[in-house]
């Protein structure tokens, strides 16, 4: 960890509260929550623009959901990854680094250590780490107060991890949070199956990292229940087919509550987006090798214990229908907002997305794929309480469409309306690639498999 971030652990909370006295209105900085790819992009932004971000992160270094993931591969290249305002202030603070080869595409790891690792060091002590947000609020007004409410600061309440509690007054709030920490359970209905709970130590959420040999091992020579239909699936039925070469006997039962259909597998070779595209590829071809063994229309009302003394779960479905027993189950059936600590301002959310009311319609998974998300910034993402912005992939809900451009795209436009540049705010700068397939209605892609998540986050 270089000097700059240490001294952004460690900076004492008297220090913090002296440096952000509610007192004096031009000192409040722009609170960014979060320290991924979009939350380290949009602080870039807000400097480029004269204003001042802190960004809260809870982990205990930058992109720390994205390491959660990083054995995986992004489909991304190098050059659709990397915000350009962000790399301005990386290549002026820090002559030294050099830019990855944009046509390498990076894995999670490596976009955590040659990308997000120096850029927040370069932004110094506007980060802070081991710091989680507890909660939002105006000051002196909760949720139910209209007085005077909008001239009030927000209030951003924090616990650190040496158990200390403090508040931060800002002048607005970017919440680039992710949604990687609250990933959606197995049941259809959007509640845990039936089972689910008592069979957490058969569970996996996320794409698991088979090349760690006690991971491996768990999945090697075994029956895996995948449940899912996005990349992240086929991220993980290609893994599969690849230990089912070396260790025989491995192999997945795919749990799709739609049926195979002609966009089931993406794009293809049409994608213009070709990691994702071959990703899609992979993964029809451990079904067609019987690597694979698909149970389509198949929406989980609970798990049960196989009665063979093994206690291996057992889906089933809601039409009553019954799968083989597994050894495991990997869930990458989606990701959801936290938005508890956002409980004392006023959202304005779509009731089936959770995502701002204005954004909701442009993504709607029922309608819309990556490439024909059409590019948006702080109108859409506006809510009743001005100066509050979900930023990332936490604007888009549920919706599974998520892309990291999109989310620079939209700290672009936030960081221009926060500094009263409304044109720019309005502007649109991005063309995004037309894609396949990302995902479907219901179901949602591991981060893993949209560019971090978090995310992006």
């Amino acid at each position: 960890m270089s000097t700059a971030a240490a001294r952004a652990v460690t900076t004492p909370a008297a220090a913090v509260a002296t440096a952000l006295d509610p007192a004096d209105p031009g000192d409040r900085p722009v609170v960014v929550i979060g320290a991924g790819p979009v939350g380290l992009a949009a602080a870039a932004h807000l400097l480029e623009r004269g204003l001042r971000p802190l960004v809260l992160e809870a982990g205990d270094g930058p992109g720390h959901a994205v390491r959660g993931w990083g054995h995986v591969r992004l489909f991304s290249r190098w050059a659709e990854v990397i915000d350009p305002v962000a790399e301005k202030l990386l290549t002026t603070r820090d002559p030294g680094w050099v830019r990855p080869d944009d046509a390498a595409y990076p894995t999670g790891a490596e976009w955590v250590e040659h990308w997000l690792r120096p850029l927040a060091d370069a932004l110094g002590e506007s980060v802070r780490y081991g710091t989680r947000v507890t909660g939002v609020a105006r000051a002196g007004r909760d949720l139910t107060v209209d007085a005077d409410r909008a001239a009030q600061p927000f209030v951003v309440q924090v616990e650190r991890t040496d158990g200390g509690e403090e508040r931060i007054t800002a002048r607005a709030v970017l919440d680039a949070s992710g949604t990687t920490g609250t990933p959606s359970p197995l049941g259809a209905n959007g509640l845990p199956a039936l089972g689910e709970r008592a069979a957490a130590d058969r569970i996996a959420y996320g794409i698991p990292d088979l090349r760690d040999p006690a991971v491996r091992a768990r999945y090697a020579g075994r029956t895996t229940a995948v449940v899912g239909s996005g990349a992240s699936a086929f991220t993980v039925l290609a893994a599969l087919a690849e230990l089912a070469e070396d260790v025989p006997g491995t192999r997945a039962v795919w749990i799709l509550r739609r049926g195979l259909g002609a966009d089931t597998f993406g794009g293809g070779e049409a994608d213009q987006l070709p990691a994702r595209g071959a990703l899609g590829l992979r993964a029809r071809a451990a079904v067609e090798a019987g690597t694979a063994t698909p149970l389509t229309g198949f929406r989980i009302a609970a798990l049960e214990r196989a009665d063979d003394g093994t206690g291996r779960p057992v889906p089933v479905a809601e039409d009553g229908r019954r799968s083989e027993p597994v050894d495991s189950v990997v869930a990458v059936t989606g990701l959801r907002p936290d938005l508890s600590f956002l409980s004392e301002v006023r959202l304005g959310l779509d009731e089936r997305l959770r995502a701002p009311v204005p954004l909701a319609p442009l993504i709607d998974p029922n309608v819309h794929s990556c490439g024909t998300v059409y590019p948006h910034g702080a109108a859409e993402l506006a809510h009743p309480e001005g100066d509050l912005y979900l930023v990332g992939m936490k604007s888009y809900g549920r919706a599974p469409t998520f892309l990291a451009m999109t989310g620079y795209e939209q700290v672009r436009s936030v960081a221009a309306e926060l500094a009263g540049d409304r044109e720019a705010a309005r502007r649109v700068e991005l063309v995004l690639p037309e894609t396949g397939v990302c995902g479907g209605s219901g179901l949602f892609d591991e981060p893993a498999a949209v560019e971090g998540a978090d995310g992006v986050e």
